[in-house]
């Protein structure tokens, strides 16, 4: 599969897990129909539209609705779903870690091919990869995962982008190189979900 067909596909995907999450949030915060859609849509699209904008491009669901729809149509699907079938809390955070490796990994591979330098790429990367949850949480009124202390979150993700550039610059394929990166940036977040692994933080006064 070509480059840009598999971007895109992995994009759609990326699009609908993180809508999903978002509706798991808004069930805990016992929202309607209307509030989890648009807290669904905000999660799908959050962080590409960020990226987007900042790298000066037009945003990526305004230029094809596909995604837009992919955003909505999961988000109605997994409200109905969710209502028959409740989930545990912490389920949703395996969903959320397969979005961000998803993300991080589309954000980093745009902004390299928009020219970008290596440090603002894997900062896209981030900004995709995490920004759709920051949304997400703020609209359920809730501390971001980002800022939880010592959660492994950005930095997972940071790792897994700059693996990916680093990759692409010893000459390994950008479709190779992209499964390394979103594998190395789900398995990350999934030791520290399951080993608690945590990055220093301040200690209380």
């Amino acid at each position: 599969m070509a480059l840009a067909d598999l971007l895109y596909w992995v994009g759609l995907v990326a699009v609908a897990v993180s809508a999903a999450t978002g509706v798991f949030e808004a069930e805990r915060k016992g929202m309607d129909l209307v509030g989890a859609v648009m807290v669904a849509v905000a999660t799908g699209l959050g962080g590409g539209t960020v990226r987007d904008v900042l790298l000066d491009r037009n945003v990526f669901w305004v230029v094809d609705q596909t995604y837009l729809l992919a955003a909505f149509g999961t988000g109605l699907l997994t409200f109905f779903l969710v209502r028959r079938h409740p989930v545990s809390p912490r389920l949703f955070l395996y969903p959320d870690a397969l979005g961000l490796a998803l993300f991080a990994v589309l954000g980093t591979q745009a902004a390299l091919h928009w020219h970008a330098p290596w440090l603002v790429a894997s900062l896209m990367g981030v900004i995709t990869g995490v920004f759709g949850g920051v949304v997400r949480d703020i609209f359920c009124n809730q501390v971001p995962l980002i800022f939880l202390p010592g959660e492994l979150y950005a930095s997972a993700a940071l790792a897994g982008c700059l693996l990916l550039i680093g990759l692409q610059e010893f000459g390994v394929s950008p479709v190779w190189s992209a499964w390394l990166a979103a594998g190395l940036i789900f398995g990350l977040r999934w030791a520290a979900i399951v080993f608690k692994i945590s990055v220093p933080t301040f200690k209380p006064r």
